[in-house]
């Protein structure tokens, strides 16, 4: 075999064949679950022939090869494995890294599995979208039929975000993806009032058995809820419906209940959430000698995890109504490149190319104000890269208070914000001063973890 000595190399550092519970790998690096992680030498690791670094993280015991190489590494790892335990487990190294993890890791690596196959459609909507806005903002005029058709390329993945949130989280939980499918498009029904126009006070929601009621558009949490909910009762119900039966009654079943506790139970929770979140951030505003501008900035992007940030826009036209000035547009610049920040310090950890060059594609549609690709993509997968995100961005929202930087507009941040502060060169500046000292600062606090986050990322 090409890599017999690597492969006897690895088999000794771990343990030999019986120790090894189960294996994989990715696109780079194998990965490998050992019974007794004890006797596992670092630097007998860390000098495996052909390996390019070793690490433990999550649980699992990698050796990095490269892309291509690793393939040939498995397989003659996988032929030398035959006849094992590990060989024959049909559990995967994901199931048994799980067990090695708290449950913050836990949540975060749950988080990531759902969300990270959605990156590609979001960075390149959101590319799009930005692009739009910029240009819509230096005064570009469209024909109704063009302006259609950009609205449909820039629009569609954003509008639709639940239907593939709840497609992933189905699949993720061990559902039916298609009722999970079926569940998102309910949940932006056409026939529901939007729930962007509803919260901008544009349209009226639904009144049933006296809830309001109205679409998800945005949504992020209860999306992943419908998607685990449809799999528990789906598995629940299969438990006792006759078999003869279960094509129907399952999944009507599974639909149906999950549909009535995500709009009947949930949305008033939500609903409730909202009302709270922006009376408190009015408060939270207010709040003297900066605390407010400092919480603000650290916690906005939170609100996009949540999809609790399209609130934030009736805040913003109050501002602008009352006083003509908007301190939330900068404040939330601030916030997006703290995270912009973090995300490319973590991209610049990365020894992988690939790995790297992904982690800075989701990054850049924040550069127009769209941080959905980043969060999900690079900032989510470890706590201390969105931590370094979010003081970063609390320090920008101080820095903000003491300019008493406000625009005189809304919707548009970070790139196509500037044009807000065309007609105010100081303002210009500062704003540049915020973004900057952010983003460095994001960067800064994840470099300074460089070995800590790299090891939990991996």
């Amino acid at each position: 075999m090409k890599y017999e000595q690597t492969i006897q190399e690895m088999l000794k550092v771990l343990g030999g064949k019986d120790n090894i519970s189960n294996y994989e790998h990715c696109a780079t690096r194998m990965r490998i679950v050992l019974k007794d992680n004890s006797v596992v030498d670092k630097e007998e690791a860390e000098a495996v022939s052909e390996s390019k670094g070793y690490f433990y993280s999550t649980g699992q015991h990698q050796f990095i090869f490269g892309t291509g190489k690793v393939n040939e590494v498995f397989a003659e790892f996988n032929q030398e494995m035959k006849g094992t335990e590990a060989a024959a487990s049909e559990s995967s190294v994901k199931e048994e890294a799980y067990a090695n993890l708290n449950p913050a890791q836990k949540l975060v690596r749950i988080l990531a599995d759902i969300l990270v196959p959605l990156i590609p459609a979001l960075v390149t909507t959101g590319l799009l979208m930005g692009l739009r806005g910029l240009f819509v903002e230096l005064g570009m005029t469209m024909s109704p039929g063009v302006e259609a058709l950009f609205t449909t390329l820039t629009d569609t993945a954003f509008a639709f975000l639940p239907v593939l949130i709840a497609y992933s989280a189905t699949q993720k939980f061990g559902g039916n993806p298609i009722i999970g499918i079926v569940v998102g498009l309910m949940m932006v029904a056409p026939q529901l009032p939007n729930a962007y126009d509803v919260l901008g006070g544009d349209a009226a929601p639904l009144s049933i058995f006296g809830l309001d009621v109205y679409g998800y558009q945005g949504s992020i949490f209860p999306a992943i809820i419908a998607g685990w909910l449809i799999s528990k009762l789906e598995k629940w119900f299969r438990t006792w419906v006759p078999q003869i039966m279960d094509l129907i009654v399952t999944p009507f079943l599974s639909l149906t209940v999950t549909v009535a506790i995500i709009f009947f139970a949930l949305g008033p929770i939500i609903q409730v959430i909202e009302s709270t979140v922006i009376s408190g951030l009015v408060s939270l505003i207010n709040a003297p000698f900066g605390i407010g501008y400092i919480l603000f900035g650290g916690l906005q992007q939170v609100l996009t995890i949540t999809g609790l940030h399209h609130s934030l826009g009736i805040i913003e036209l109050s501002l602008l109504s009352d006083t003509g000035l908007n301190m939330i547009q900068p404040l939330t610049t601030a916030s997006m490149a703290g995270q912009f920040g973090a995300a490319i310090g973590t991209a610049f950890l990365m020894k992988d190319k690939i790995q790297r060059t992904n982690m800075i594609s989701a990054a850049v549609p924040t550069l127009f104000g769209i941080t959905e690709p980043l969060i999900f993509g690079v900032n989510l997968r470890s706590l201390r890269i969105f931590g370094s995100g979010m003081v970063a961005g609390a320090i920008g929202g101080f820095i903000t208070y003491l300019f008493d930087l406000a625009a005189t507009g809304m919707g548009i941040t970070f790139i196509p914000g500037l044009l807000l502060y065309a007609n105010n060169l100081l303002g210009l500046i500062q704003y540049l001063i915020v973004t900057a000292i952010s983003f460095v600062l994001g960067f800064i606090l994840v470099q300074a973890q460089g070995k800590i986050i790299r090891e939990e990322i991996q």
